[in-house]
């Protein structure tokens, strides 16, 4: 795992990045530097899971392959499952019509969830008023 520097509690590292310039100027940061990043099952259009990248991260995911986020609560950068083994393969990435979203297309290997579920979004489903033919 590579560490970054250390960094005010909630802000993202402001380092340099290697991120080319025409994609950095078009990127829509939070106030802490990120943007959420979406992991979403390439083939079957399954929503895994919510990361969130800085310039590195984002440059670190186009160039090596595998979809490296950065930590809020560890302050760091992580490669998604350099310790689970529950890699992510990107395939494509690409930004919202805003450019303050990013849409990783992935092969994930194993489970996307810290919990061990296939996805962060399958164990809390919330019944609506409408129901589910509205």
């Amino acid at each position: 795992m590579t560490r970054s520097r250390t960094t005010a509690p909630g802000q993202a590292p402001a380092a340099a990045s290697a991120l080319d310039p025409a994609i950095a100027a078009r990127l829509k940061r939070g106030a802490d530097g990120l943007v959420p990043a979406i992991a979403q099952q390439y083939d079957t259009g399954e929503v895994l899971m919510l990361g969130w990248m800085d310039d590195e991260a984002l440059h670190r995911t186009l160039t090596t392959g595998r979809c490296t986020y950065w930590s809020r609560s560890r302050q760091e950068y992580w490669v998604k499952g350099d310790t689970s083994g529950h890699v992510q393969h990107v395939k494509s990435v690409a930004l919202d019509c805003d450019a303050d979203t990013v849409l990783i297309k992935v092969d994930q290997v194993g489970a996307a969830c810290h919990t061990g579920d296939r996805t962060c979004f399958d164990a809390d489903v919330l019944a609506t008023e409408a129901g589910p033919d509205q």
